[in-house]
Formats: C-alpha cells, structure tokens, sequence
C-alpha cells in the first residue's frame, strides 16, 4: 500500500484563514490548474515516521524548514488509492520564495530524451473557499478537518 505524508500549512490573514498549496511540477500538471492544487506531501520511505516524512517533504518541495510541533489532521485516501498521513501546522512565508528539488522523466515520451522539472512548480496561500475550488478534490476532505480542529 503506497502511503504519503504532507503538512496543510495555515495562517491568519487579516483575521481570515488562509492555506498554503502547491501546484505540482512536471509536464503531467502543466495546463492543469483548478482541481490540481495539493498539500505538500511525498511518499513514506520505508522505517520513517510518517510526520518525519511530512517535515522533509516540505523541506524538499518548499526550501522550507518547519519548527514546531506537527498536529496530526486526517489520513485521507486519494482517488488514485494512495492514503496520505496528513498534519497541521500554523506558519507563516513567502510562497513566491519556493525553492523546489526536481526530478528527471522521460519527456516526451518514448523520445529517449530526458528533461528536469521541479516538483512544485509554484506555492500560494488561499482562503478556503478558493482552496476548496483548486485543490484535488480527494484532499479536500483535509479543509474540513482543519476548520473543526481550529474551531
């Protein structure tokens, strides 16, 4: 069973609430936009804690180094069937200020040729209604879950 772990990362705006998603990198998501928003997140390896895996994911796809302590959310499932192990924490940045790792696939297909990408091609805070509307809809679940558990 492929599992992964993110942070749905919040803060308050001018007394709103706002949520930080990315929009993933890569030729796969490029002319995608509404429906394509997510949490940062990325696989589990094996022997790693899940809220581990969701602080260096972060890191990985941000440039960002969390501090504090993680609040566990949800563990969702998404449409394709991978769970992900997802936390909450109250931080404030500069989405414009991402600085993503990158990873390597064929492109275009069967060419023989390979290219770069980077695996957040862009960060930006949302209220949530807008979240709501942008996110992939399998993660929407998280937003819920955030608004009970803040209150």
């Amino acid at each position: 069973m492929k599992r992964s772990a993110g942070v749905l990362i919040w803060r308050r705006n001018g007394g709103a609430l706002e949520v930080l998603l990315v929009h993933p990198g890569g030729p796969f998501w490029r002319n995608r936009d509404q429906g394509a928003w997510q949490i940062p997140k990325g696989g589990i390896d094996e022997g790693e804690e899940p809220a581990a895996a969701a602080l260096r994911e972060v890191e990985e796809e941000l440039g960002l180094v969390l501090e504090g302590e993680l609040q566990p959310l949800d563990e969702i499932r998404q449409a394709g069937g991978k769970w992900v192990v997802a936390f909450s924490l109250e931080h404030d940045f500069d989405a414009e200020q991402i600085r993503s790792n990158e990873f390597e696939v064929e492109w275009p297909p069967k060419s023989g040729k390979f290219a770069r990408f980077p695996e957040v091609d862009e960060a930006r805070w949302m209220s949530f209604p807008e979240a709501r509307r942008m996110m992939l809809p399998s993660q929407s679940p998280l937003l819920d879950r955030l608004a009970e558990t803040l209150g």
